[in-house]
């Protein structure tokens, strides 16, 4: 985009926006139940007066609705793509077997549908589903796709909290936009920096009407790339009840809250006695730290290029509304009381540690002061060929995170939830005491120590993904994959009606076993589907030399039957 293109596009915008009134909150449509049906489909929306924009969204025309979900609860949950290209739906959050996760390995072909199932396991809690496909994230949640979710249990329905969605518990999806001078979404990454239009719950300029008692705000961070310093207008203090995986085991009372890419907290506030009064939650750009991105500037080291367009946006450093309250009159039923503790426990037992693993956050051919990337996690790009980590299921590790680049970056893992032990040295603040699955780990040499358990689900072939919640730097390359492993199960062997493969994961060799004695070919094929060994079996069984092959999945065909492998 030419220099000309730009400016003309920021004095549209200036000018569009500035004519903007205000308008009523969308509220996603709520689903319950164990049956879902889904379907991504194309939509437009009248952000700017008089003019259609183009957007994605489920059931709806952007976002999709809120799911509400039980604990213990099995679901399924048919997704129908009908766009003309692939995508991927994520369950952010959620503990489950690794090919329900909806990571990149799970695309959603144009006019197909994917149907996951899986038990909810999760305590009570704010989650999110949003596309995950490598190189079109960024476009595909930049232009709609993303949807909440809320789990419940008996714990947290036991407690007097706000529970009335829509009324006195109201979900909140924070997003920034890049709109173009024709008044369309513009999803080049090259633009990022020009996210200029504010929405909440795909509202610009948002407003609605809360009862005049406790309500209860589930605030979801969906945006590609900005942080937000949450707060009121009249700098009341809130309560902070939750974090990303559940309930804390007390309110936390904080004036300001700083939001990352994917993070989500739950927090009631106080609107007794205010029927008539109009109070705003804010974003206090001018309150957030230095070199996380939403601050007013951020400066490459050593003679680096800066974020294109950064200094160009008017939101960075600035303080603007996220959503003006109107209290009105209470209901039948207010909650009047915030309770002085909430759940028993949020934390591992930490007496016993399995393992302990490190991750570098750091710069690739942009030099070691760059901003702009490309980023890369223990010095490696993304590879979908490549698995990263390999977990013994069951295992209590610690991770270390350090951030060597001059940028913060928010670090997401999927499967688990961990508990933050240390960040920069210190203990966490107690609002983020409790389940996390994004940590934001500051720039230059700041660092973040979660301990967290791999149970449950072992998969010797499908992976899990961490990666930098900043859209941008993950389809950048910056994201690393986990296998979780059995080694005392039966995942060192895979078996189908013709042959089988063990062990597996195998770092030197493979043993091929068929069921009935013969004579096949046999092709081994990386995961871009080149074949990268042949060999041939007379009899029972043979032996493969895998020990040149690079860490990652690979496919084994004997006849007509096809089987998966992960080289260590």
């Amino acid at each position: 985009m030419q220099t000309s293109k730009i400016l003309t596009t920021i004095l549209f915008l200036a000018s569009a926006f500035s004519a903007l009134a205000q308008n009523q909150l969308l509220i996603p449509v709520a689903l319950t139940g164990t049956n879902f049906d889904l379907t991504i489909q194309n939509g437009e929306v009248e952000f700017v007066p008089g003019v259609m924009t183009s957007t994605l969204g489920i059931n709806g025309n952007i976002l999709g609705p809120t799911l509400i979900l039980e604990k213990g609860e099995t679901v399924e949950i048919d997704i129908h793509n009908t766009l003309d290209e692939i995508t991927t739906i994520h369950w952010h959050g959620f503990h489950i077997p690794a090919e329900m996760d909806g990571g990149p390995h799970t695309p959603i072909a144009p006019g197909e549908t994917w149907s996951p199932t899986f038990t909810i396991l999760d305590h009570a809690a704010t989650m999110w589903y949003h596309p995950h496909l490598m190189h079109t994230t960024y476009k595909h949640v930049m232009m709609g796709l993303a949807g909440l979710v809320i789990i419940k249990d008996a714990e947290e329905a036991a407690l007097n909290l706000p529970r009335t969605y829509g009324v006195d518990d109201i979900p909140l999806v924070f997003q920034t936009k890049v709109i173009d001078e024709n008044g369309q979404i513009n999803p080049d990454m090259d633009v990022a920096g020009l996210d200029t239009l504010v929405l909440t719950n795909g509202t610009p300029d948002a407003y609605f009407d809360c009862p005049a008692q406790i309500v209860r705000f589930r605030m979801l961070n969906a945006s590609s790339e900005r942080s937000y310093s949450i707060g009121l207008s009249n700098n009341a203090p809130f309560s902070v009840i939750g974090s990303d995986g559940g309930l804390l085991t007390s309110p936390a009372s904080l004036t300001r809250l700083l939001m990352s890419p994917g993070e989500r907290y739950e927090i009631l506030v106080d609107l007794s006695g205010m029927e008539g009064e109009t109070v705003s939650i804010m974003n206090h750009g001018s309150d957030i730290p230095f070199r996380v991105y939403g601050t007013e500037s951020i400066l490459p080291m050593g003679g680096g290029d800066p974020i294109p367009y950064y200094d160009q946006n008017h939101l960075n450093g600035a303080n603007f509304s996220l959503l003006d309250i109107n209290v009105v009159a209470p209901t039948e039923s207010p909650v009047t009381e915030i309770p002085a503790t909430l759940v028993a426990s949020t934390s591992w037992d930490t007496s016993v540690i399995d393992n302990e693993r490190s991750i570098s956050m750091g710069t690739g051919s942009g030099g070691p002061g760059s901003i702009t990337g490309p980023f890369m996690l223990n010095g490696v790009e993304f590879d979908m060929n490549v698995i990263n980590e390999v977990i013994d299921l069951d295992d209590m590790e610690v991770w270390t995170i350090t951030n060597q680049t001059p940028i913060a970056h928010p670090f997401h893992i999927h499967d688990i939830q961990f508990n933050i032990l240390e960040l920069n040295g210190q203990a966490p603040p107690p609002h983020m005491g409790g389940w996390k699955d994004v940590v934001l780990v500051s720039a230059q040499m700041g660092t973040a120590k979660f301990v967290t358990r791999f149970e449950d689900f072992a998969d010797p072939v499908v992976p899990y993904m961490y990666h930098c919640h900043i859209l941008v730097h993950e389809e950048g390359g910056m994201m690393g994959q986990f296998v979780v492993v059995d080694p005392n199960g039966i995942n060192g062997v895979i078996e189908n009606e013709e042959f089988s493969i063990y062990p597996n994961p195998a770092s030197d060799n493979i043993k091929i076993e068929l069921i009935n004695a013969g004579e096949e070919t046999i092709s081994v094929r990386d995961i871009s589907g080149r074949i990268v060994m042949t060999s041939n079996i007379f009899g029972v069984s043979t032996s493969m030399d895998i020990s040149s092959f690079t860490a990652g999945v690979y496919f084994v065909t004997v006849g007509n039957t096809t089987a998966r492998f992960i080289k260590e």
